[in-house]
């Protein structure tokens, strides 16, 4: 099983609970190659905005993640994950291709349909038919990086031969975060991987979540096993911060060991960590962990 771990983007989690700076994420960046971690990750927002009207800033992911490549050697790259709205397909894909090339082909292309209003409504997005965009949006990026030339006219997007040149050396996997049943088909459809998040423990929710992307994929003629599954997890440090919220898992380095072999059970194959506080302390646990867990 891989594991790897949400870079500071935004918000609080930076230190002493401040807006985290290119520095702070590129320190969490190495700590994550040194402990022996497999992936780094940037959340994809404009800002957030909590219901009491509270506004949290955030770093531009993409402008971050290309950063993250020219300063690491081994960690895979991906957005958890980028939204589709805030970018044109064809410009996503060359993109990808082009961090794919700078990184010795690291990425990982996460991408969803978005899903917070504000930041929408700010910038003049349209916050209709998210699912039917997405749809269009994603099958002309996946046909574009897995080489195809690709002409196609759709309600939301518009594309006459488009192709990349250069192609892809690879084929650059794609992750969908999806929960809903129309998001899972486009995830059976066009996915190399599958996220579901935030979760603890294993438990009954997470059992359903991922029982509900198998029976996508029949749904859509792939065979079981088509897609890897990717789940999120918070995780948060009983001796750095107050673990009173129930939300997340908070144990001991032999705990989160044990967490990390029962997903493996359910054939997770990779594990990606929103960490609580975001120190290099809470990713060496994480290194820990893992190597008790698989050695």
């Amino acid at each position: 099983m891989k594991l790897g771990v949400m870079l500071p983007v935004g918000g609080d989690d930076g230190p002493d609970g401040q807006m985290p700076r290119w520095a702070d994420t590129r320190r969490i960046a190495l700590a994550t190659e040194d402990a022996g971690l497999d992936s780094v990750w940037l959340a994809d927002h404009f800002f957030y905005r909590d219901p009491s009207g509270t506004t949290y800033g955030m770093q531009e992911a993409w402008t971050l993640l290309s950063a993250v490549a020219a300063v690491t050697e081994k960690v895979e790259l991906g957005t958890m994950v980028l939204c589709s709205t805030f970018r044109d397909p064809g410009l996503v894909a060359q993109m990808a291709t082009t961090l794919d090339d700078v990184s010795g082909g690291r990425v990982i292309l996460g991408v969803g349909a978005g899903w917070h209003d504000p930041e929408y409504e700010a910038f003049g997005l349209p916050t209709d038919h998210r699912a039917s965009r997405f749809a269009e949006w994603v099958e002309i990026v996946a046909r574009l990086i897995r080489g195809e030339t690709v002409t196609k006219k759709g309600t939301y997007y518009t594309v006459n031969e488009a192709t990349l040149v250069p192609q892809p050396d690879r084929r650059i996997p794609i992750l969908i975060a999806s929960r809903q049943p129309r998001m899972l088909d486009l995830t059976a459809q066009w996915a190399d991987q599958w996220n579901t998040a935030w979760f603890g423990a294993v438990d009954d929710k997470v059992r359903g979540r991922l029982a509900d992307l198998d029976e996508a994929l029949a749904r859509n003629d792939r065979p079981a096993g088509a897609v890897s599954k990717t789940v999120g997890l918070t995780i948060r440090d009983p001796e750095q911060r107050d673990a009173g919220d129930p939300s997340g898992f908070a144990g001991t380095v032999e705990e989160l060991a044990e967490v990390f072999t029962a997903y493996a059970e359910l054939g997770v194959e990779h594990l990606i960590v929103g960490l609580e506080p975001v120190t290099p302390r809470s990713v060496e646990r994480l290194g820990e962990a893992k190597a008790l867990a698989f050695g």
